[in-house]
């Protein structure tokens, strides 16, 4: 596609609190940004819902705040959305059955157990790279069609959050979803790249209610009815958030991790060796692109960070900023795990449960406020270490996320891992990863240009002994175990290069 010098690409973050768009001019500079707040409902404990049409206006709505004149340089739109959230509408008329399913969401807690008794948990995470967990879209979307379609009689269209959009953009007509937010769902064989029929018979999902799955730069259809953008601009990419946040750090040179901080936390990294996850890890398509092979990654997912602050914050009746900001310089013996829904990875526990321990008469806010952030850093590093004992040694860890711009959280995570932090300064790494993306695909930048594109990070560097990190992980898994209701002696623990 020809572009000028005035040429901006309009990047699109559906979050799961909100959405967040971009405007980005041919040196990758942001020049223009709005956000539109999302709203979640909890009917149920463990219920987590979204309404879709909210989530479709609330992009609208962030998009309107853009200055006609500007919309009018939108040459392409990058789309990257939350992940494992999952939508059901009827194809005829584009309008949504029920709710919106939250990928925080475990209603389906009990189906999955079934399952693992069954005996499913192993051909789940060989074909899909998955754990069988509730997190992920397959028994979202059981349940959703046992709810709605319990025949299979109706003609309905089941989509992940990005497919949910672009159907919108094609006011129904296009049902596609991108490949790697296909390969969360649990559905799809993630070394093939397409939908797995053992997979759809085990959960109970048609094939024909499923999307064309699509490689990561399309072809997608173009916008609709996004004013003040023209309706027509083509969309040139889509990612899921934690791998858009990837793609921005230039995830595809070797030895590059980094670490998202959002409600819950992502740690990726493009895999360097054989197309198998490990040690408490999920294997999943980081994205297609160019006509190549699509881009296999390990990951690791972490259910609860900055939402456990926001917890305790609501908790104290204080803003997050007031609570990270009360932290005292010690958790002084208190360890918080925050399995309000189970543990994710490295340890995949549903059954886990959320625990404080190590409470005195004198403890207070701050040392609650501090063990809130180790909570964090100290749930980051069992994953890097996870990704560590199978890809090699990780110096330096690349941060970003909303959580991210708390320089308390980010020298906690130095502190108690012991590498070397980089948070990226720009505070909206999965819009400007769609946003990289579609602007190769619109020429206005090549693969090689964003490999040696400048990145302003600021570093944060470990201030501990390495005695004092081991003894704090030693405390943090005893915690772990405790939550788990397990002796340590049977939780596996990650090991880290570092922490022998």
């Amino acid at each position: 596609m020809a572009s000028t010098d005035r040429s901006l690409i309009l990047a699109i973050d559906q979050g799961t609190s909100a959405t967040k768009a971009l405007l980005v001019d041919r040196s990758g500079a942001v020049v223009g940004s709005a956000s539109a707040p999302l709203g979640a409902s909890h009917p149920r404990p463990g219920w987590v819902e979204q309404d879709p049409i909210e989530v479709w206006d609330s992009v609208r709505a962030a998009v309107r705040s853009f200055d006609p004149d500007d919309a009018a340089r939108v040459v392409a739109v990058g789309l990257s959305t939350q992940r494992e959230s999952l939508v059901l509408w009827d194809r005829t008329t584009g309008e949504p059955l029920g709710p919106l399913l939250g990928w925080q969401d475990r209603r389906t807690a009990d189906r999955c157990a079934e399952l693992l008794a069954e005996g499913a948990g192993p051909l789940v995470a060989d074909v899909s790279g998955l754990p069988l967990d509730p997190m992920f879209s397959a028994l979202k979307a059981q349940w959703l069609l046992d709810t709605y379609d319990p025949g299979r009689g109706r003609d309905l269209c089941l989509g992940t959050i990005d497919s949910w959009l672009l159907s919108r953009f094609s006011g129904g007509r296009e049902h596609v979803t991108e490949i790697g937010n296909a390969s969360r769902t649990q559905l799809l064989d993630v070394r093939r790249g397409a939908w797995d029929d053992r997979l759809l018979e085990l959960f109970g999902v048609p094939a024909a209610v499923l999307g064309e799955v699509t490689p990561s730069d399309g072809p997608f259809p173009a916008v609709r009815g996004l004013d003040p953008v023209p309706d027509g601009v083509p969309v040139l990419a889509v990612l899921g958030d934690s791998h858009a946040a990837l793609f921005a750090h230039a995830g595809w040179r070797p030895g590059v991790v980094k670490a998202t901080y959002g409600t819950g936390s992502s740690v990726m990294a493009v895999l360097g060796g054989p197309a198998d996850a490990a040690g408490g890890l999920c294997l999943t398509v980081g994205w297609q692109h160019g006509g190549a092979a699509p881009t296999l990654a390990l990951e690791g997912n972490i259910r609860s960070s900055g939402r456990t602050l926001t917890w305790l914050a609501d908790l104290f009746g204080v803003s997050t900023t007031e609570l990270l900001d009360s932290a005292g310089p010690s958790a002084e013996g208190v360890a918080l795990v925050p399995a309000f829904g189970g543990l994710g990875a490295p340890w995949w526990d549903a059954d886990a449960v959320a625990t404080v321990s190590g409470l005195t008469l004198g403890t207070g806010r701050p040392a609650l406020a501090r063990a809130a952030i180790e909570s964090v850093a100290f749930q980051v590093e069992d994953v890097v270490a996870a990704v560590e004992a199978v890809g090699g040694p990780i110096e330096t860890l690349l941060a970003d996320g909303g959580l991210s711009r708390s320089a308390t959280v980010m020298q906690a995570q130095a502190d108690l891992s012991g590498r070397a932090v980089r948070r990226a300064d720009d505070a909206d790494l999965s819009a400007l990863g769609a946003a990289q993306l579609a602007g190769v695909g619109a020429g206005l930048w090549s693969v090689a240009d964003l490999t040696d594109r400048a990145r302003a990070t600021t570093a944060f560097a470990p201030a501990t002994t390495p005695e004092q990190r081991r003894d704090g992980r030693a405390g943090w898994h005893a915690a772990i175990a405790r939550s788990r209701t397990q002796p340590l002696a049977d939780t596996p623990v990650p090991v880290s290069r570092r922490h022998p």
